[in-house]
């Protein structure tokens, strides 16, 4: 009897790590788009919060594309969600996904998370196969990237986001305040009402270029998690190198070619065991086209 049970037919998960802002969610909804009815389970242990939607750049009603996304802005912003918290609520999403016979997608750059529930959770180890695919970008052209992105985030609103979520008395180790680029307003929040605009504004650029600096260094510490987790699970791990698609015009086409093409490719293999599915490149990149197409119509 525990042979047969050791070997019964597992349930799959596929999982999406990554820096950040290395187009983890994109990918997480274009596989969810190619292979219905899956859903995405977030991993972000910032953007599980309610609030600062800017500021945890969560992903937008629009960009999810109609794909129902789980753990997504759904806590008190004051509390403390923790790896075991996280555990309980995606197993219990994983759970509700596989029982409308649909595909979970865990996607997001909290590493710790995603130990706990891969290596350390039992029930999630028994019941569960999973499918690792790593979007990996090379750090000096991320770190550009990822500057880049301060900018735009500061200039759809990120301070008047955070001034607006200021508490002088609050707490920056727990909850949402903990993310990047809210304690870093801190000085700049409490001297603006009472400071001349030439050091306002310094100690504004300063808060600024200590985000992109703050960012830059999780990016590296995030990196340095999945190769060690690539060592237990390489397996089943595979690496996509989507360099090409930040430092190349027609981000689309580039992404399709150098991220979405391989990773259809894998799950083809993981989902339906089919390594002859997609028999070359060329036709790789005709489903691609054709989901795609279809996605936007």
């Amino acid at each position: 009897m525990d042979s047969l049970f050791n070997h019964r037919k597992k349930d799959k998960v596929v999982v999406i790590l990554g820096a950040t802002g290395t187009g983890k969610t994109k990918l997480a909804i274009d596989l969810a788009h190619h292979f219905p009815p899956a859903e995405i389970v977030n991993s972000d242990k910032m953007q599980v919060y309610k609030g600062l939607d800017i500021t945890t750049n969560k992903v937008t009603k629009e960009e999810c594309g109609g794909v129902t996304h789980h753990l997504l802005g759904i806590v008190d912003p004051n509390s403390n969600f923790t790896a075991n918290d996280f555990c309980h609520h995606a197993t219990s999403a994983i759970g509700s996904i596989i029982g409308r016979d649909g595909l979970p997608i865990i996607a997001g750059g909290s590493n710790s998370y995603i130990d706990a529930l891969v290596n350390h959770h039992p029930d999630f180890r028994l019941n569960y196969e999973c499918c690792f695919l790593w979007v990996d970008v090379s750090l000096p052209v991320l770190h550009s990237s990822l500057n880049a992105r301060v900018d735009r985030m500061i200039e759809a609103g990120q301070v008047d986001e955070v001034r607006e979520f200021f508490d002088p008395y609050a707490d920056y180790t727990k909850g949402i305040r903990r993310a990047i680029g809210v304690p870093e307003f801190d000085e700049f929040l409490r001297a603006e009402a009472t400071t001349d605009e030439k050091t306002k504004n310094k100690i504004l650029e300063d808060a600024i270029s200590r985000i992109k600096v703050n960012n830059c260094t999780l990016a590296n510490l995030q990196v340095q998690k999945i190769q060690r987790l690539y060592t237990l699970w390489k397996r089943n791990m595979h690496r996509l190198d989507a360099t090409e698609v930040f430092l190349k015009k027609g981000y689309e086409e580039v992404w399709e070619e150098h991220v979405l093409a391989k990773s259809l490719r894998v799950m083809h293999k993981f989902l339906y065991n089919d390594k002859n599915h997609v028999s070359s490149e060329n036709d790789v990149l005709a489903t691609v086209s054709a989901a795609m197409a279809t996605a936007t119509h």
